[in-house]
């Protein structure tokens, strides 16, 4: 058995484990508390084992048993998201409320399972963030509403992040980010500057083989400042 399947094994045990302590929500419940749609670049400076470093990252990171086990607390809804150029976006995974630990393993094992949707394609933030904005029509009753935004470079085509940004701002929605610094741009800098709102915040991934360290750490902050 690999280490990643040994890893992914061990943490389902765990969850699982704990589903019993964890009371099932009916589809009649109240609205979710927050909406986190996770946006993965797959630009053409991510290459193939980046790009499943990102994946693995995401599904490992649900699997947590701390992770899980808030996302379910707070009802929380997520989706995940791949972008990169002008017209390369897609979701790969739609909206999906985390009422019980079976549903945080179900997204976590769809999420490892992802095929890329996209090659040698530019990068243009602006589009992906304008693209994310739309898909939250979906889920009006969520009381908030984040972009995460993971990437690791800057600009090479699309419309102004900054104008981007605004438009979030003035729906009521966060975008926070993990720059990913591999390839000597400060990415952290104008994620900073141009990419999250006001009330965000920016986690740096110093490579890609840091980035399952960071998107644990970024999705715990994000949902347990939603539990306060």
């Amino acid at each position: 058995m690999s280490k990643i399947s040994e890893r992914f094994s061990n943490l389902a045990r765990v969850v699982v484990s704990t589903a019993c302590a964890w009371p099932a929500l009916s589809a009649s419940a109240t609205a979710c508390d927050t909406a986190l749609l996770l946006a993965i670049d797959v630009s053409n400076s991510v290459d193939v084992a980046e790009y499943r470093l990102q994946v693995d990252g995401v599904a490992d990171a649900l699997l947590d048993p701390e992770i899980a086990e808030t996302l379910v607390s707070g009802q929380v809804t997520l989706s995940l998201m791949q972008w990169s150029g002008v017209e390369r976006q897609a979701m790969s995974i739609g909206w999906t409320q985390m009422r019980t630990a079976a549903d945080v393993l179900a997204f976590s094992e769809t999420a490892r399972a992802v095929e890329r949707a996209f090659m040698l394609s530019d990068t243009a933030p602006a589009e992906a963030v304008i693209f994310a904005i739309r898909q939250f029509e979906q889920v009006p009753d969520c009381a908030r509403k984040v972009i995460d935004v993971s990437g690791d470079g800057t600009p090479n085509s699309g419309s102004n992040v900054r104008d981007a940004r605004l438009l979030a701002e003035r729906a009521g929605i966060t975008i926070n980010g993990i720059a990913i610094e591999s390839l000597g741009v400060a990415i952290t800098g104008f994620y900073q500057r141009a990419l999250i709102t006001r009330n965000g915040f920016v986690l740096t991934a110093r490579g890609h083989r840091d980035y399952p360290r960071a998107i644990r750490n970024k999705i715990l902050r994000e949902i347990s400042r939603v539990m306060g």
